[in-house]
């Protein structure tokens, strides 16, 4: 069987929750934030790795950023560049699985949001995916990390919930294995009276591990962030975001 992010039916049946309207509704504030912790200059070159449906890639291109979308699912990339070309934005999506993907020396920031990072079984996958990231880096450039750091979930992790965003009904029952490196998770949902159920599941990082990560891939300083705002990584943390840099410009 293929893994559960090869699964396609997985994100055409969990998009209602993946990207419901209150997420794509803070979507400008993110990148709002986005742009003001980076510092990001207008006319910069993004890669939007993991893009999902574009919102990220839409939002910024929205402000005059070169922007580049990849992700692996092909409904999601439609739908971007539906709306992409509605909007008559240039938006370079491309359709491929992030370890496969590769354009050396080409962006100025690469971002990888809402934790789509540690998915592969194998840690060598996400090492590659990170050496790949540090090169597809212009001297100088950044790349944005943000997923949800392994303090951050020790501290509400619960091993069952449910939930309902706009009539849909959602369960989740989690485990955490592997010597607290892994995370799996049981997903129900309950839509138009319809039952739909599938096991996710991805690698955890604390602060420290993935900043020793980024490090050992060839970044040069790393610093670590509570969220987008560039809030302190303590207790009260929401996300765990890195960001992460390779060298400096020459003057």
């Amino acid at each position: 069987m293929k893994p559960w992010h090869q699964d396609n039916s997985f994100w055409k049946e969990f998009a209602p929750v993946l990207f419901n309207p209150q997420r794509v509704e803070r979507t400008k504030e993110e990148v709002d934030n986005i742009i003001s912790l980076l510092n990001l200059k207008a006319g910069a070159s993004v890669l939007d790795l993991c893009c999902g449906p574009g919102r990220h890639s839409l939002e910024l291109a929205r402000r005059g950023f070169s922007v580049t979308g990849v992700d692996r699912t092909r409904i999601y990339l439609t739908e971007a560049r539906k709306k992409a070309k509605k909007e008559r934005l240039k938006i370079d999506f491309i359709q491929k699985d992030m370890r496969g993907f590769c354009k050396p020396n080409s962006f100025d920031v690469v971002l990888n949001l809402f934790t789509s990072f540690g998915y592969f079984e194998d840690e060598k996958d996400d090492k590659k995916v990170l050496k790949n990231v540090y090169r597809f880096l212009k001297k100088g450039g950044v790349f944005l990390i943000d997923t949800v750091g392994k303090e951050v979930l020790a501290r509400r992790f619960q091993g069952s919930d449910w939930y309902e965003i706009n009539d849909i009904l959602i369960l989740e029952e989690g485990k955490i294995c592997k010597d607290w490196t892994w995370v799996e998770s049981r997903w129900i949902m309950i839509k138009d009276g319809k039952k739909h159920e599938t096991k996710i599941s991805h690698r955890l990082y604390s602060a420290k591990e993935l900043s020793s990560l980024l490090k050992d891939c060839g970044f040069s300083s790393v610093y670590v962030y509570g969220d987008l705002t560039g809030s302190s990584y303590d207790d009260k943390a929401k996300r765990l975001i890195l960001v992460a840099h390779k060298g400096k410009k020459k003057k």
